[in-house]
């Protein structure tokens, strides 16, 4: 089984189950392909690569698709083309047309690219563990990590200064409240009643003294 069908498409499709994105952006870097590309170990047809931009289209999910990465120029051109083609659901011809970098693309002319013969050193082994990790910490995750659109929240700095706004009101205003408590006016009296005198047996009067002012 291909390493697409093996990794690639379970673990998108769990990938789709978690996060429920409402938009995908797709990196097409280049430099997997085969070809002797400056990073050397992979070994990609465009066919091959173009399958995963193909998946990803099924999901019916509004879809930017990037460039990236490749060092082998007209390999990379290539790709991007036929990865277009894919896009727009548009069969392209082997032969490449001629333009003004027709050269770049000796000996063959063509565009798809034929894979070098080289052992696949990925064991069955190993591509199960892959797969088996990226599923399990996938079904981990409790539901999409994610939110609705909503308002921006303002600047820290600016609850900062908000709180401290409200704060020096609410100083004001308790200040206030409080202005002539204190002063020794009838009404700092907080008396509940009458009362008694000390000794209990009489009625405690106010002293003229008490109501001055």
């Amino acid at each position: 089984m291909p390493t697409n069908e093996r990794i690639f498409k379970p673990v998108m499709d769990k990938i789709m189950e978690v996060f429920r994105p409402g938009a995908i952006v797709l990196q097409c870097g280049a430099d997997s392909l085969t070809g002797n590309d400056r990073l050397g170990c992979f070994n990609l047809t465009l066919k091959g690569h173009a399958e995963r931009v193909r998946y990803t289209k099924s999901f019916n999910v509004p879809t930017l698709v990037l460039g990236g990465g490749g060092y082998t120029i007209r390999n990379v051109a290539r790709c991007w083309a036929y990865e277009t083609s894919v896009l727009l659901d548009t069969e392209l011809p082997d032969e490449i047309p001629y333009n003004d970098y027709f050269e770049y693309y000796a000996p063959d002319y063509k565009l798809h690219l034929t894979p070098e013969q080289r052992e696949n050193m990925n064991t069955e082994a190993s591509l199960e563990s892959v797969r088996v990790d990226l599923l399990t910490q996938l079904m981990s995750l409790k539901g999409a990590p994610s939110v609705q659109m909503s308002e921006v929240p303002p600047d820290f700095e600016l609850i900062k200064e908000d709180a401290n706004a409200e704060k020096e009101r609410r100083s004001t205003r308790e200040n206030r409240e409080g202005d002539g408590m204190n002063d020794g006016g009838a009404g700092d009296d907080r008396r509940s009643g009458r009362g008694r005198t000390k000794d209990g047996k009489g009625e405690r009067r106010d002293h003229e003294a008490e109501l001055a002012g």
